[in-house]
């Protein structure tokens, strides 16, 4: 049965890759139609497409168990990163291409894989009705765009998206269940100045270097200390004594960060630039908020000649507590099949989990350990495929199988 499982997962894993979902455009219809050839054989599985924006698709498939119980929300998406130089990468990157027992290619663990065990396992559910309440398959794109074509869509608009928990397969490794994750804050900052010629500066402003100074200011927003909420901070603490990580993974997941994503200015080194302008992402942990950052952002960029700055995106760091019904069925499920405590910590990424936990749901993420992620010669192990459908089904269980 097991050998009969890795070959199922493996053969879906690689079909899926093989569907190219890039973002952008996150054009998800060939892929979902691969998802649905598979699912509409699924006995008691009632399937609906949604196309939020063209061309982003999402379907919902739901499963009724028959009896009185929990609803479980089982959320992934389609969706990749851009392929990126397809010449620096050593495999096919659309084609699901098998290695020393890893599967390559875009979107292999981010999170295509993940996808195929959800399907698996919410066909596994569907032999064993009639069982306790019932599971919901949430499958989006968009998600490398923030989600709001996607999961978040779904959420606003698909009448089955109701429940009483989500599970999130997305990456971070089948004995880890991630209840946490950072919020974000992306700013447009524009600099203006006076164009004149670069043999003539004191003729000129020059707004690159406006922009600079401003950019070197915005960094004393990393030095903001955040008070994590007390579960979280006793959680975290606990996996960096158990993970053996490097400080600075810990340090990063504690902390702000801020990335200049983009910076452009001028047009001519012969010309002192009248305009400049970057993209900054900030990314805030547990014990701190966009209203924080914000306020810091007014304070080191405020009043500053020729600058002016926008605000593009705002999420909060979300945090599911550790006693929870859901938390503590993913510990439970997570050391049935390991043998040992499953590691409980928060995530340093983004993914849809905030998007569910801003909309109220408790939610985890439980997924694939990620090679190479977001770079060329992505991976995921087909071990950990059926390591992660074993610990699906054992949390599934503690929620819909003692009754």
């Amino acid at each position: 049965m097991t050998e009969d499982l890795a070959t199922r997962l493996t053969a879906m894993t690689r079909a899926l890759v093989q569907k190219d979902s890039q973002t952008p455009p996150s054009d998800t219809g060939a892929v979902l139609q691969t998802v649905r050839s598979f699912l509409e054989a699924v006995p008691g599985l009632t399937l609906k497409g949604y196309v939020s924006e063209a061309p982003v698709e999402n379907l919902v498939a739901v499963l009724d168990g028959g009896l009185p119980g929990p609803r479980t929300i089982l959320s992934g998406h389609v969706d990749t990163y851009p392929v990126g130089d397809v010449s620096s990468w050593t495999s096919e990157p659309l084609g699901g291409e098998i290695d020393e027992g890893f599967i390559y290619g875009r979107g292999a663990a981010d999170m295509k894989g993940g996808v195929a065990v959800l399907m698996e396992v919410v066909a596994d559910w569907a032999r064993r009705r009639p069982f306790a309440g019932s599971l919901v398959l949430a499958l989006a794109g968009d998600e490398e765009r923030m989600g709001e074509l996607g999961t978040q869509w779904l959420i606003d608009h698909a009448p089955e998206i109701c429940g009483d928990g989500v599970l999130v397969a997305d990456v971070g490794g089948p004995l880890t269940v991630r209840l946490g994750e950072k919020g974000m804050l992306w700013l447009e900052i524009e600099a203006d100045g006076k164009q004149a010629h670069s043999a003539h500066t004191y003729a000129g402003t020059n707004a690159a270097d406006r922009l600079v100074d401003a950019l070197v200011a915005l960094r004393e927003v990393e030095k903001l200390t955040p008070q994590p909420p007390a579960d979280a901070g006793r959680v975290m603490a606990s996996a960096a004594l158990r993970n053996g990580e490097s400080k600075v993974l810990r340090d990063t997941l504690q902390r702000i960060t801020m990335n200049v994503g983009t910076m452009m200015a001028g047009s001519s080194p012969n010309l002192v630039p009248a305009h400049a302008s970057a993209a900054v992402d900030i990314r805030i942990p547990l014990g701190l908020s966009t209203a924080d950052v914000a306020k810091a952002v007014e304070s080191r960029l405020g009043g500053r000649a020729g600058i002016s700055w926008t605000i593009t995106r705002r999420y909060e760091p979300s945090w599911t507590d550790s006693d929870t019904p859901l938390a503590m069925a993913c510990l439970a499920g997570a050391e049935k099949i390991f043998g040992e405590a499953a590691l409980v910590d928060s995530r340093i990424g983004g993914s849809d989990a905030r998007l569910w936990r801003r909309a109220g749901y408790p939610c985890a993420v439980v997924g694939l350990t990620p090679k190479n992620l977001g770079a060329p010669d992505e991976a995921c192990e087909i071990r950990e495929l059926t390591q992660l459908h074993a610990v699906y089904d054992a949390i599934i269980h503690e929620i819909h199988g003692r009754r």
